[in-house]
């Protein structure tokens, strides 16, 4: 075997006065211009809604309605340090800049690193930055600056977040948001929530059903008071602060390449794909990292002369739990960047 590769976003000028008519003797004094520093914020939607999903519009219309400004062309990182790149050349400094993407534990986010690179993770971004694909900031932020992700879950990848913050940084580091929880705009309760997340995986295509979904998260979370059956069957919010779920799938290529087509495997069946899975470090290293029972995804293999394909795809059963608070958990609890339990803060 050769080889194998893993495939898995007011300049003010003030002049000075003079008299309308100066006798020719007379000296004009002009006071120098002067230009004047202004604060801003700023709102960054970086992606497209897709299907039934309206995270990106309805973030757009709450901070509308907040009255503040939304930029909704740009989609990377690397757009987004030159916006910012430019509006300081024009002395403008921001007080906040929000960021919305999605994200989850496994893909990251779906910002790109740059106009036609990969979507953010660790790696990802730590190359681009190391190759310099990525603009360094040249001037706009201050130590004073709140960076403000609203992607769920980010907050749980504190060295994300820290690279980030290097991106960020000019002379001075702003201190950067990012919510352990999931971030929910255009709520039927709330106009924005946090929610918990509780986690379920089956094979795409092969649900073993409701009822064994239920006891799965029965046994994963204990001591969670949640109708996990009732939970699973509502896709919207139905009651205040009640739960529903959404489910999204995580695909996995490997590409195998051998030295003749008599070396590449014929793996029958799931099981002869797990057990040849779990031979190799570098895959169960991958499957690891992602830590999603082997077991949970639906395998599949082809061969294309010399090289071998192994295809996984699982499916993730999520369910949201919104944060409430008050004496009787009636009220959605408010998300305040500033609340440590509610954000991780850099």
């Amino acid at each position: 075997m050769k080889a194998y590769s893993f495939i898995l976003l007011v300049i003010a000028l003030m002049l000075g006065c003079r008299q309308p008519f100066l006798q020719p003797s007379e000296t004009v004094v002009v006071s120098p211009l002067k230009v004047v520093n202004t604060k801003e914020s700023v709102v960054f939607i970086t992606g497209f809604d897709a299907g039934e999903n309206t995270y990106y519009s309805n973030a757009k219309r709450y901070f509308e309605a907040k009255g503040m400004r939304v930029v909704d062309s740009l989609f990377s990182l690397e757009e987004i340090l030159e916006w910012i790149n430019q509006k300081g050349k024009k002395r403008i400094t921001f007080s906040e800049i929000h960021i919305v993407s999605h994200s989850n534990a496994w893909l990251g986010m779906a910002m790109k690193t740059t106009r036609n690179g990969k979507r953010i993770t660790l790696k990802t971004l730590r190359k681009a930055r190391r190759e310099n694909t990525i603009p360094k900031l040249q001037r706009g932020i201050t130590s004073e600056t709140k960076v403000i992700f609203h992607s769920c879950g980010l907050g749980e990848n504190p060295r994300l977040l820290r690279e980030l913050k290097d991106g960020f940084t000019v002379t001075e580091a702003p201190k950067v948001y990012a919510s352990v929880f999931f971030n929910v705009f255009g709520g039927k309760f709330a106009p924005h929530y946090l929610a918990k997340p509780y986690y379920g995986y089956y094979p795409t295509a092969e649900s073993p059903g409701p009822a064994q979904l239920s006891k799965e998260f029965e046994f994963a979370y204990p001591e969670t008071p949640i109708n996990w059956r009732k939970a699973m069957k509502t896709r919207r919010e139905a009651g205040s602060g009640e739960a529903y779920s959404f489910k999204f799938n995580i695909p996995i290529v490997w590409e195998f390449t051998f030295d003749t087509t008599e070396e590449v495997p014929n793996l029958e069946d799931r099981d002869a794909i797990m057990d040849w899975i779990s031979e190799s470090p570098e895959m169960a290293e991958v499957l690891f990292e992602l830590n999603i029972p082997l077991e949970k995804y639906r395998w599949k293999t082809q061969i294309q002369g010399k090289k071998l394909l192994v295809k996984g795809k699982t499916t993730v059963l999520c369910i949201l739990a919104p944060l409430l608070e008050g004496q009787h958990q009636e009220e959605y609890r408010v998300a305040k960047v500033d609340d440590r339990s509610l954000y991780q803060i850099l």
